[in-house]
């Protein structure tokens, strides 16, 4: 597979050990950054990596930033992308099996190496069931993004 890798300057160190790793995994990596500990902000780097996922240039991605919820956050702003900030090796897994998770958030300051690397592997040796029961739930996804601008126009006016 082909995996787009992103953190901020919170996720830096534990993306460049998890880049290596899927590496070691025999995947192909693209990592759009961040290349330092320079203070950044995590939603440029979650817009990278969704953008590799939604343009079909990668098949999954890894994001990381401090707790995992701000880029799980910013990412999930981008139709198509289904990112969830997962702590435990059953939830990354799960979440590609039952609700077809294309982005893997982690939390750089939350996670330790160890199982992080735990958690990518079962992200990246599951796939989605396809069960009728799972398809019904992410056509229902599906549809609640495709009335964004329904809900865009509410927030306005209310």
């Amino acid at each position: 597979m082909k995996i787009a890798i992103g953190s901020d300057h919170a996720g830096f160190e534990l993306k460049e050990n998890l880049r290596t790793f899927i590496e070691g995994c025999g995947h192909d990596v693209v990592d759009v950054g961040t290349h330092s500990t320079e203070s950044v902000d995590y939603p440029d780097f979650a817009e990278k990596v969704s953008i590799e996922v939604v343009s079909g240039r990668v098949d999954r991605a890894v994001l990381l930033c401090g707790s995992g919820v701000g880029a799980s956050v910013a990412a999930n702003k981008i139709p198509g992308i289904r990112a969830a900030n997962c702590e435990d090796y059953y939830s990354a897994h799960q979440g590609v099996e039952h609700d077809n998770m294309n982005v893997l958030v982690l939390g750089g300051r939350i996670v330790g190496s160890a199982l992080a690397e735990d958690m990518v592997r079962g992200y990246l040796e599951a796939s989605f069931t396809g069960e009728p029961r799972h398809v019904r739930r992410l056509e229902k996804v599906k549809a609640i993004e495709a009335r964004a601008d329904e809900y865009r126009a509410m927030a306005r006016s209310g």
